[in-house]
């Protein structure tokens, strides 16, 4: 059947706010019947048509609620969907998915037992310029590939004080944070990789939680690097991919996160869209002379996630993230950490495996 899908959001900070209820209020076949917040009136003033609840309980105890959003610190992911899962309702999780990977395969279990739609929030494959590289590896112009760096940096070298991204707890800091997106990314074009070397670090002065990683994930033949940092005055490009034809070489973030916190219009004119001046540049190696030109960026959207989540629900559509994918990605994200550690290289065979309890 294709009711309305009634939805509540837990918490209601940067991601709350900017990631799941301008969504879940837009999109067609989906309201945003209630926001958990357990203080303040900001959600209050944002939706006034909207239920604001302060508990858990409350939340759960509305009738028509189906699908909850969780969007809040990582160290509460699992406790908070397990709840939800137990009450019946579907959820989608931002990311990091959960602090664990164990913690992800007993969600799963619970998922599918109760037949539940279990989703982690990758809202990143739809960034404009990863939507653009996958369409150029599939046009095959840079014939086979043999290398991508993949960068996410920024400069922020204050810690922002006592919030909770900046205690040392599971789930915590840059490695879950932006490698949560950067290894799925990778791992949608290329699959799960044979093994991984990294670099977990922390550069900023006192800080308790990782703020940079340089990560290499090892593929037959093809090389994938991983970079993130706080302390990047300069980034580096988003992407750069070399293949036995041509490279790729693309500067710059998608804007619709800096437009969604900049009150813009979801789905206004020309969402999503980068200027010419942000496209990227392939240059193809033809009878030994090298051709450059630029390739239009996608307009990227955030709206297919969720619409594909609705389509789970009334069950038109397989979940286009589903929770094993989250699983994986949290696993390599445990394997990455554990290589920094130990400093060596670490198979990555477990990722091909039914995912069942980690015993390591």
């Amino acid at each position: 059947m294709t009711t309305t899908i009634h939805a509540g959001v837990i918490g209601f900070g940067p991601g709350g706010r900017v990631f799941h209820a301008p969504f879940l209020h837009a999109i067609e076949g989906l309201e945003l019947t209630a926001i958990l917040q357990r203080h303040g009136d900001e959600a209050a003033q944002a939706y006034p048509d909207t239920r604001i609840v302060r508990s858990l309980e409350e939340l759960l105890a509305l009738p028509k609620l189906e699908l909850v959003a969780i969007s809040t610190p990582p160290t509460t992911h699992f406790e908070l969907a397990r709840q939800c899962l137990e009450a019946n309702k579907h959820v989608v999780i931002d990311k990091p998915f959960v602090a664990t990977s164990e913690q992800a395969r007993q969600l799963m279990e619970l998922a599918r037992s109760k037949k539940l739609a279990l989703s982690a929030f990758q809202n990143r494959r739809w960034d404009g310029d990863f939507l653009t590289l996958q369409k150029l590896l599939a046009s095959g112009e840079l014939g086979r590939v043999v290398s991508m760096e993949s960068r996410f940096e920024r400069y922020r070298p204050e810690l922002r004080g006592d919030i909770w991204k900046e205690k040392n707890e599971p789930g915590n800091g840059l490695l879950h944070d932006i490698g949560s997106h950067l290894v799925d990314q990778a791992m949608v074009l290329f699959g799960a990789p044979k093994a991984v070397t990294a670099d977990v670090r922390y550069d900023r002065d006192g800080t308790a939680v990782n703020d940079g990683f340089a990560i290499q994930l090892h593929y037959p033949r093809l090389r994938v690097s991983l970079y993130a940092s706080l302390l990047t005055c300069a980034p580096g490009p988003r992407f750069v991919v070399h293949g036995t034809t041509g490279s790729y070489v693309k500067y710059g973030l998608d804007p619709q996160e800096d437009a969604l916190k900049g009150g813009a219009t979801l789905g206004g004119p020309h969402w999503g869209e980068e200027p010419e001046s942000a496209w990227g540049k392939l240059t193809i190696m033809q009878n030994g002379t090298a051709t450059e030109k630029s390739v239009p960026t996608l307009p990227g959207d955030y709206r297919p996630y969720y619409e594909n989540v609705r389509d789970a629900i009334w069950g038109k559509a397989a979940l286009a993230v589903p929770a094993e994918q989250g699983w994986r990605t949290i696993r390599l994200l445990e394997l990455a950490l554990e290589s920094s550690q130990q400093q060596r290289t670490i198979s990555c065979e477990s990722l091909g495996a039914t995912p069942r309890r980690n015993t390591r």
